[in-house]
């Protein structure tokens, strides 16, 4: 089971294109001037099944954002979702983050995970850096990092 605060189907703000984005509860990262601080709690919105959010996404058949909160707090039941949605159901996912990309390599369970994952976006808001002019991240720290490309080439290749 996965705590999610809300679905957003057919949203364009988190990520190219029409997606549907899951809101997942918890967060531990609390960024000054966090534009959704009611995701930071870990008992929010409510309990989902991987396969119920399997139905919503192939329903919407649009590719897919996690984000919330953090998702990587639930990195177990991620890993199951994220898995099922690229084997299953081929869509494009996005994974947003409070962690530095840097750590999230040095994490064996967060590993798991990018396989999966097509675009990370990585790194805390940081109020002081906020650019309302920037695509799909909120802060100009934040980094939109290719996973695959990086993956593949051992080091930080950013989304373009």
């Amino acid at each position: 089971m996965l705590r999610v605060l809300n679905i957003a189907e057919g949203t364009s703000v988190d990520g190219p294109g029409l997606r549907t984005s899951i809101y997942f509860a918890g967060c531990n990262h609390h960024c000054e001037g966090c534009h959704n601080p009611q995701s930071w709690d870990r008992n929010g919105g409510k309990e989902w099944s991987v396969d119920e959010l399997m139905h919503v996404i192939n329903y919407n058949d649009f590719p897919v954002t996690f984000t919330g909160g953090d998702p990587l707090l639930q990195i177990d039941e991620l890993i199951v979702l994220a898995r099922r949605v690229k084997e299953e159901l081929g869509k494009n996912i996005w994974c947003y983050t409070g962690y530095l990309w840097e750590d999230v390599i040095q994490n064996p369970k967060f590993m798991e995970l990018l396989p999966y994952i097509d675009v990370m976006v990585e790194g805390p808001f940081i109020f002081a850096q906020r650019d309302i002019t920037l695509l799909f991240k909120g802060s100009a720290n934040q980094r939109l990092v290719n996973v695959q490309e990086s993956l593949k080439q051992n080091k930080t290749i950013e989304y373009e």
